[in-house]
């Protein structure tokens, strides 16, 4: 008797002596049981729960295991807070960032938020919160807890949002040190950014592919949709969301937000790419110091006060945390974001986050046209157009969501005068005054980042009939090649629309290499790169314009296209021509040759011999989880058949050597594929660069690197019947 009350007296010790649990944690953890995650034999986590916040709840939780670094990383950027983890140099990128996104205005809107979309935010904050509870190994670098409102600061899933098409050089010539007077021209007012000065390489084309096929054109006679993203690798996570309150989407999701951002439900799919859209203004802005010190503006006979406030960027150094001020200034349109002509200019872009963050949510659960169009009334879907597809057999190609409506009298792709009132915005087009279009009689409907005015073959928009503000773009050489492979194409099947998203054509080149060649037959015996080229221009003429892994042709074509779009792109941009314009135009016969000439010897100097075949050049690796890939020749890398988007490959993969190597890696391009059939039944395959998950040494690490390479989409595990027998883990959040 004595030895069990000396036991019951123990355990009361030992659980008096545990620290309580606080009631938040309590909650989480209540919740957390209430959620399920599946991870598939690919890592792919599966998260069920009974309402869409418990998902949210898991889906943060899940996302926080595979990369946190990246989720954390993607917020602190949207809150202007890099330079705290970074240091000084990214001060005006976190200045960019405090003119638009100011905590106390998005606590505003998280209060005033309707309650699901509330509960979806509180969900996401507790869901990371609670990882970071349940894994205190992870020391986040500067967000050590999350809270609601913070959702609202990264509300649209683009890899570059509209806030940085400011340019930070002239962002940082006008602040730097301080804005200078109105009427005074200074000689930065007008830099340009190291992306517009040129680089030692070109930079490879951003943006996504998407394509969208009738029934009338696919064997099954099911709608299909291509989803194609080019973005920096392992930006998105690949997951499925399943709820109880209807909620049921599988696709890609940009690190750290809670909604699928190109993907699909049961019964419909979208994806985005990135538009040309004209859509962000710059005004001439005239400005007055008064007596006081204080400015005004001018709009029309009136003389506006200009909205001065102090900006406060923390930042990292070796002497610990400091922090720069700035006086910072805004006009009712925007910021004012650098000066030119010895005005200020301020800049007016779609800036409604918590619109953006209910539209980006709720069109996961559209499950039809007519429910997408009511979606897509919010008109926040700013820097994308979108290819749709659904069961009921509809097609679309949506421009970009976000058009204002101006007086094209003037041109908006410059500053306007903001004195004048005509130039002020006058609401927003409607879906009827875009270049939208739906269910075409040719079946098909595509985007490569290209203007819509060929989004449907001869059906398509005609230009004329719009604004010229509605698109600044124009055709791209992926473009050309898309209609290519869907144009008078039936009996699609997934497989057969992968291989159209895979075809190994080559465009561009179709140009520049006949170019070449004929710059060959035209030179004079005596010049000397006659004869020595003669071996690479001989392959180049046996060449059938398309990559290959085991091609040589390629290899030469790549090094050469790369060669002479370095020469001559500044020249482009400097007689207001496109590169391939000036590259088909401007280029002498004898500045090709010496481009090919530059090439051979720099395949010869890195290979060995310019007869290399294009697989031991083009390679993907992955030996670290950092943002800021690193290379070593010496380390494992895999074969890449397909190649730059430049030269209009609709597979897309971004390379070029790194210091301290010869062998070219991709960092772009091709980063989540999906092929997606709706019917009675969702059908789909994909594929992630890489793998899912970023830790180095686990099993999904790099688990598709060679299927990625290779374009060997796997079969996706829509329905949870599909699941099993692939199980890996089924877990509740908390549970290690």
């Amino acid at each position: 008797m004595k030895k069990m009350v000396l036991l019951l007296v123990l355990a009361s010790v030992s659980c008096a002596s545990e620290p309580a649990v606080s009631p938040e944690v309590q909650a989480w953890q209540t919740r957390a049981d209430g959620v399920t995650i599946i991870r598939d034999d690919w890592g792919v986590p599966h998260i069920y729960g009974k309402t869409d916040a418990d998902v949210v709840f898991g889906l943060m939780y899940a996302q926080a295991e595979d990369d946190f670094n990246r989720v954390e990383t993607n917020f602190i950027n949207s809150q202007g807070r890099l330079a705290e983890a970074e240091g000084e140099a990214e001060i005006y990128r976190d200045l960019r960032m405090k003119l638009f996104i100011d905590p106390a205005d998005l606590k505003a809107q998280y209060a005033e938020a309707e309650d699901w979309l509330k509960a979806l935010m509180d969900a996401w904050a507790d869901g990371l919160n609670f990882y970071l509870y349940t894994h205190p190994d992870v020391t986040p670098r500067v967000i050590t807890r999350f809270e609601p409102w913070m959702a609202l600061s990264f509300s649209e899933g683009s890899i570059g949002g509209d806030i940085e098409r400011v340019n930070l050089a002239a962002l940082e010539a006008f602040y730097g040190a301080s804005a200078p007077e109105p009427g005074v021209v200074t000689l930065l007012e007008n830099a340009t950014s190291a992306e517009e000065s040129g680089l030692d390489w070109p930079a490879e084309p951003t943006g996504s592919n998407g394509f969208a096929i009738a029934g009338v054109n696919t064997a099954s006679g099911k709608a299909q949709l291509l989803i194609n993203p080019h973005t920096s690798f392992f930006f998105r996570e690949e997951a499925q969301v399943v709820s109880e309150e209807g909620l049921n989407a599988y696709g890609a999701l940009t690190w750290g937000q809670f909604f699928v951002y190109q993907g699909f439900n049961d019964k419909a799919g979208w994806m985005h790419t990135s538009s040309s859209v004209d859509n962000i203004d710059e005004y001439l802005e005239t400005v007055t110091k008064q007596a006081d010190g204080t400015y005004t503006y001018r709009v029309g006979n009136e003389e506006r006060p200009l909205v001065a406030r102090t900006v406060t960027v923390p930042y990292t150094s070796a002497a610990g945390m400091a922090e720069r001020s700035f006086t910072v200034y805004r006009t009712h349109r925007g910021p004012i974001v650098r000066s030119a002509d010895g005005k200020w200019v301020s800049v007016r872009l779609m800036d409604e986050p918590l619109t953006a963050l209910t539209q980006s949510y709720l069109r996961t659960k559209a499950r039809g046209l007519d429910e997408y169009k009511e979606v897509m009334a919010l008109h926040t879907n700013s820097s994308n157009n979108t290819l749709f597809a659904d069961a009921d057999g509809n097609i679309a190609y949506f421009h970009s969501n976000f058009i204002p409506r101006r007086d094209p009298a003037f041109d908006w792709t410059k500053p306007v005068d903001g004195a004048n009132a005509a130039t002020e915005w006058d609401g927003l087009l409607s879906f009827e005054e875009s270049p939208n279009v739906v269910n075409p009689p040719n079946g098909w409907v595509y985007n490569t980042n290209n203007y819509p005015f060929s989004a449907a073959g001869r059906n398509s928009p005609k230009q004329a009939d719009f604004p010229a503000y509605v698109d600044s773009g124009s055709e791209n050489p992926r473009g050309v090649h898309a209609i290519r492979v869907l144009d008078g194409k039936t009996g699609f099947t997934l497989d057969t629309l992968i291989a159209a998203a895979y075809d190994s054509a080559l465009p561009e080149f179709e140009t520049q290499v006949p170019l070449l060649l004929r710059a060959h037959a035209a030179a004079s015996a005596s010049n000397p790169l006659k004869a020595k080229l003669a071996e690479p221009i001989a392959a180049l003429r046996q060449w059938d314009v398309r990559w290959s892994a085991t091609s040589v042709p390629t290899s030469v074509a790549m090094f050469y296209g790369d060669e002479l779009w370095r020469q001559v792109s500044g020249e482009a941009r400097r007689a207001g021509m496109s590169v391939y314009e000036y590259m088909t135009r401007r280029a002498t016969p004898q500045r090709r040759l010496e481009a090919l000439d530059a090439a051979v010897t720099r395949l010869q100097t890195d290979f060995g011999t310019w007869q290399t075949p294009w697989g031991e050049i083009n390679r993907f690796q992955r030996l670290t989880s950092d943002i800021v890939q690193t290379f070593d020749d010496a380390m494992p890398s895999t074969p890449v058949m397909f190649a730059s988007a430049r030269w209009g490959s609709l597979a897309s993969f971004g390379a070029r050597p790194y210091p301290g190597t010869k062998k070219w890696y991709g960092t772009s391009g091709n980063s989540f594929v999906a092929v997606v059939e709706f019917g009675e039944q969702v059908k789909a395959k994909a594929v992630t660069a890489g793998g899912l998950n970023s830790v180095p040494g686990s099993k999904h690490f790099n688990d598709q690197a060679e299927a990625y390479a290779t374009g060997n989409l796997r079969d996706v595990y829509f329905y949870r019947a599909q699941l099993e027998g692939h199980i890996e883990r089924e877990y509740h959040p908390g549970q290690r």
